[in-house]
């Protein structure tokens, strides 16, 4: 099957899209969420540098048509030290 490509929205880097998390507004309710749903999509690299260029620049919501909750941020934030703290471990 041929892989899936997709384009982080803040370095614009191009990889497999399981390299990405995904932040979806929801078709119906226009709610935005982690991970799932269906609807409109945008993914970022799970990097400090293109969460504050995403968070600062309102690139999320621009991408996605919507307000993004402060939540939805604080969530990935926690979700990247889990990621970094995890790698400083396992070297």
């Amino acid at each position: 099957m041929k892989p899936n490509y997709r384009r982080c929205i803040s370095c614009r880097r191009v990889a497999l899209k399981e390299e990405f998390w995904r932040i979806v507004r929801v078709f119906e309710s226009r709610t935005v969420q982690l991970d799932e749903g269906m609807g409109r999509s945008a993914y970022i690299c799970p990097q400090t540098s293109c969460l504050q260029a995403a968070q600062k620049k309102n690139r999320l919501g621009r991408s996605l048509h919507a307000t993004v909750p402060e939540t939805l941020y604080q969530t990935l934030w926690q979700r990247l030290a889990k990621s970094n703290h995890q790698s400083s471990n396992s070297s």
